[in-house]
């Protein structure tokens, strides 16, 4: 599969040190992923961006290889991790063409990054390349966003304000149109940035995200080799419901 599908999808995530400037701090998801870690051995997290988990895990003594294709955000993660002394590989690969020297008990892939594969070949072939890469009834976690009908229905345009790293003050516009055929999400971000109420610099970007509805995924996951073990609506661990605002997935290989 080409990086290109991928590499087109990424403006997002251009100013690393703004992204953890921005999320760098949520934890919920650790706690998890924490249950299903064995320290044994490696552990791979799949699109780990700047690190954001892939350090804390670290730092609890687990060995942690940390995969993504976006060589900016891996450069983040890697002084980040040496400037706290913590040897992590991190790899820039494809995850839907994985090629690493380890199999595994545990992949796993948070922040909704399963909503890049924007195809069915794409989900199939992430799927396909986590199963080769993990151990006999190895686990695989990940979440994607619940796709709430009445919130994806209409053309929701809505703002944000926040200061920067840099402590500017920063107006971000969004428009963010479903496609219901393909089931996308187009997002585009028109941003302002204010010095002393004084307009000093604009820039946009834009993300598509593919929605997957909860039959859709126990079919995608099944006819991939497995078995769901928990579905939660959140990554707090609570029940998915028509509202929740996350499908969080633990996924086993299933055994013959």
């Amino acid at each position: 599969m080409s990086h290109n599908i991928f590499e087109k999808n990424l403006e997002k995530y251009a100013d690393p040190e703004m992204y953890d400037h921005l999320y760098d701090r949520y934890q919920k998801d650790l706690n998890i992923i924490l249950k299903w870690a064995e320290k044994d051995q490696t552990i791979i997290e799949l699109a780990c961006g700047t690190g954001r988990l892939t350090i804390p895990m670290a730092q609890r003594g687990f060995q942690m290889i940390g995969v993504d294709l976006h060589e900016g955000m891996l450069a983040r993660a890697r002084q980040k991790a040496e400037e706290q002394g913590i040897a992590i590989d991190f790899v820039q690969q494809d995850c839907t063409e994985l090629n690493l020297p380890v199999k595994s008990s545990l992949a796993f892939m948070t922040g909704n990054s399963f909503q890049h594969f924007l195809t069915n070949e794409a989900q199939d072939a992430l799927f396909q390349s986590v199963r080769k890469h993990l151990k006999d009834g190895g686990i695989f976690i990940f979440d994607t966003r619940n796709p709430v009908l009445k919130e994806l229905s209409v053309v929701d345009e809505y703002e944000d304000k926040y200061v920067d790293k840099n402590g500017k003050q920063v107006i971000e516009s969004h428009r963010d149109g479903y496609d219901h055929l393909t089931q996308i999400l187009d997002c585009r971000t028109h941003r302002r940035f204010y010095r002393d109420s004084t307009l000093i610099a604009e820039e946009q970007d834009g993300i598509s995200l593919r929605y997957s509805f909860p039959k859709e995924m126990e079919r995608l996951i099944a006819a991939n080799g497995f078995d769901i073990v928990h579905i939660f609506g959140d990554w707090d661990g609570d029940e998915l419901h028509a509202n929740s605002v996350s499908m969080v997935y633990v996924c086993r290989i299933k055994t013959v």
